[in-house]
């Protein structure tokens, strides 16, 4: 595939259009019913799919994603270890456990269990009981707990997660998006590969009571194994699902769905599609010029822009007219311009997506120019510099 510069747009935030195709993006590839989407390709991050994905949401039971980071991450470091027991409580027992009449694995009033068993529980099940006790064994209380979700939260990158329990059950205050959803499970999935591998058991039996995952994905014959759903009165059926398919891992969070049988549906469609449709390709080779932005008071009125490595991007299969990129910086770039000097960005859209964001630097260094070129420049700026 061959890629030509076109004309710069001016502006404080400098975008030059590479052209990819004939027809500009303006529609998404793929239709569905849920009203919020995120989906995302794990080994690179690029953005396969969006819609409305920054919408604060309910987390409901997918909020048990970020309980079970938490616990991950104590054993990775060595402050929990999976034959740890913790003990049922009976406020544990009372709002989670059978009296509850929610997701629950049967624990036993003042029981000590193993903390593989209540994080099978939890990720195979959705235990309500086992998360509580797992928080309360950590923490002292669930609201402890919370409070180190929300930081934990922040700490990997999730700038609007915030957790008031550790169950998902309603709480005011509590809330997410779909896009955090999706990135906490590559979290998962990139950074506990020991402990991923619970997401994909098919069941588990406790207390003689054997359940089924809850996740409606598993039972496909689509490549998936993980993460958990979750349904809530003002978001409706909501899904966090991962699936791996000829070396391709697309992880997706869904919301707004009317039923768990529509949930099901559109879950599979969405990451069937998602492994189906793109294909990885290289765009540019590692040190090739990718485009150029424009210098103010230098020896020359340009400088050549390229990427740390080589940039490969997600290619639809069909419906490559809906693909775009762009440079975009803030310019014009004031020189002297060092080699190496991050310079600003090539951004890739699918459709309305922004699908990935690539750092482009200087690929050369450009000195102060003389007098004449900085007046000339100057001039230039005072002529066209009032439109942006």
């Amino acid at each position: 595939m061959q890629f030509r510069l076109l004309q710069p747009f001016t502006g404080l935030l400098f975008s030059c259009l590479l052209l990819l195709s004939l027809a500009p993006a303006s529609a998404q590839l793929f239709e569905t019913k849920a009203a919020q989407v995120f989906m995302i390709d794990a080994e690179t991050g690029t953005v396969l799919f969006s819609k409305d994905a920054d919408k604060p949401i309910p987390p409901a039971s997918m909020a048990k994603l970020m309980t079970m980071e938490v616990v991950f991450n104590a054993i990775k470091s060595g402050r929990l270890k999976l034959d740890d027991t913790f003990v049922v409580s009976e406020n544990a027992w009372r709002k989670g456990g059978a009296p509850s009449g929610t997701s629950t694995m049967f624990a036993k009033l003042k029981s000590s269990i193993r903390l593989e068993d209540l994080i099978q529980g939890v990720t195979v099940q959705a235990a309500n009981d086992g998360c509580i006790v797992i928080a309360e064994g950590m923490a002292g209380s669930e609201d402890n707990f919370a409070a180190q979700m929300t930081e934990r939260a922040r700490q990997i990158g999730l700038k609007t997660s915030t957790f008031v329990n550790s169950t998902g059950l309603p709480a005011d205050g509590q809330q997410t998006t779909v896009r955090e959803l999706a990135l906490l499970a590559v979290h998962l999935w990139r950074d506990y590969p020991d402990f991923y591998r619970y997401y994909g058991q098919k069941d588990f039996t406790w207390n003689k009571i054997s359940q089924r995952n809850r996740n409606p994905l598993l039972a496909m014959d689509i490549g998936a194994d993980g993460l958990a759903v979750g349904a809530s009165e003002t978001s409706g059926f909501g899904i966090v699902g991962s699936v791996n398919h000829n070396g391709t891992r697309v992880i997706a969070a869904m919301s707004g769905l009317a039923s768990d049988k529509e949930r099901a549906e559109e879950a599979r469609k969405l990451l069937d599609w998602g492994v189906r449709s793109f294909e990885k390709t290289e765009i540019f080779a590692k040190d090739e010029v990718v485009g150029e932005a424009q210098v103010f008071g230098g020896v020359k009125s340009g400088v050549t822009l390229k990427a740390k490595g080589p940039i490969a991007i997600f290619l639809p299969i069909t419906n490559r007219d809906k693909l775009t990129a762009k440079i975009v910086y803030t310019g014009p770039v004031a020189a002297p311009v060092e080699e190496g000097q991050p310079v600003g960005a090539l951004r890739v859209w699918i459709g309305d997506t922004l699908s990935q964001e690539t750092p482009l630097f200087a690929a050369e260094s450009i000195g102060v120019g003389t007098l004449p070129q900085r007046a000339l420049d100057a001039v230039k700026e005072l002529a066209i510099g009032w439109l942006r």
